[in-house]
């Protein structure tokens, strides 16, 4: 098995060159990886969900309905968002996915999950947003009114290198959702020439990160008490729950890439794939994993930042950003953060 080393380690805070030692990470613990470079980009983001950079510049989704611009002197300006309904402020609900078009530079158009209330029920929306004055509009509509529970709602969007729009969307806390193919529960989907959404593949219940390798495509998914996985997603493909999860096998489903079986949570969200590396944000696991592509196997992981909600490469470096803000982390002052990380 490769032996992947990550580089050396120093803080560059924007508030002044601090070492190691004068640095308070989120989780209130200290760094247990110290071989990272490191750089704090942006302090007090709201929840943050998805990070989006362009040039030196970052857009962020928060969950409260909002974007955080951070331009290239690292400068944070809160962009609002009119949507077309309200967002909601349940648990693990609002803002969720966002990914600017590949055109974004000209269009400065991008697409958004969110989940709103109607008639006192929580229903999924992906929508096009339109950059106008330093504020954003919601423009069209690409899916509405799709069911979704108190939780797994999924909310990723990402392209692929073609600049096509996917989607993840959890089964709503119904798992027979995820098998039918009547049903976007517990899917991922692609959105068509015709901006239709299609089901890509099936058999999902909370998919929550999507990154590319070339053309392999992989997602990660969050277990229902252990079993987290990773999957690489083949299109037309079943993934199995809720008939099987984890190390669990039955022919006509594929089992996973990579799971954590039923004696690890790590509650995956956002992932990167660089140098033939998987960096997987988690929540729960209160860290950046790190999985080599050629063995399925974890071979770092990145600690003392509590929990991590999306980590994004730009072919040189890592960002990420914390989430100890989301009800559920234990936040430190000036939570939740960006970061820039350099490896190797």
């Amino acid at each position: 098995m490769k032996k992947w080393m990550v580089s050396s380690l120093f803080f560059l805070m924007l508030t002044g060159c601090n070492s190691l030692g004068n640095t308070e990470p989120s989780s209130g613990g200290t760094p247990e990886n110290t071989d990272n470079e490191l750089e704090e980009i942006a302090t007090n983001l709201e929840t943050p969900w998805s990070i989006n950079k362009v040039g030196e510049e970052f857009y962020i989704s928060e969950r409260p309905g909002t974007v955080a611009h951070i331009d290239a002197d690292g400068q944070l300006t809160r962009q609002e968002v009119a949507f077309s309904d309200n967002v909601s402020n349940a648990a693990e609900t609002g803002f969720l996915g966002f990914a600017l078009k590949s055109d974004f530079s000209e269009s400065q158009e991008a697409y958004a999950y969110y989940v709103y209330e109607r008639d006192g029920r929580s229903f999924n929306k992906i929508v096009v947003l339109s950059l106008e004055e330093g504020s954003w509009q919601e423009t069209d509509v690409l899916i509405d009114s799709v069911p979704t529970g108190n939780v797994h709602h999924g909310g990723r969007l990402e392209l692929d290198n073609n600049g096509v729009l996917f989607a993840t969307i959890g089964d709503a806390s119904h798992p027979e959702l995820a098998q039918d193919p009547a049903s976007v529960n517990g899917k991922i989907l692609r959105l068509n020439e015709y901006n239709e959404f299609q089901i890509y593949s099936m058999g999902h219940r909370n998919p929550q990160g999507l990154a590319w390798s070339g053309d392999d495509l992989y997602a990660s998914e969050h277990g229902q008490s252990a079993d987290d996985e990773i999957n690489k997603i083949e299109e037309g493909q079943n993934y199995g729950w809720p008939l099987i999860e984890g190390n669990e096998s039955e022919e006509g489903l594929e089992s996973p890439f990579f799971t954590t079986g039923a004696d690890e949570t790590w509650a995956p969200s956002g992932i990167a794939i660089q140098d033939g590396l998987l960096y997987v944000a988690t929540l729960r696991g209160e860290a950046i994993r790190v999985i080599d592509l050629e063995t399925a196997e974890p071979v770092d992981s990145i600690d003392g930042f509590g929990r991590i909600r999306d980590v994004l490469s730009d072919g040189d470096d890592l960002y990420f950003i914390t989430n100890n803000t989301d009800g559920r982390g234990d936040p430190a002052q000036d939570d939740d953060k960006l970061y820039r990380m350099s490896v190797e």
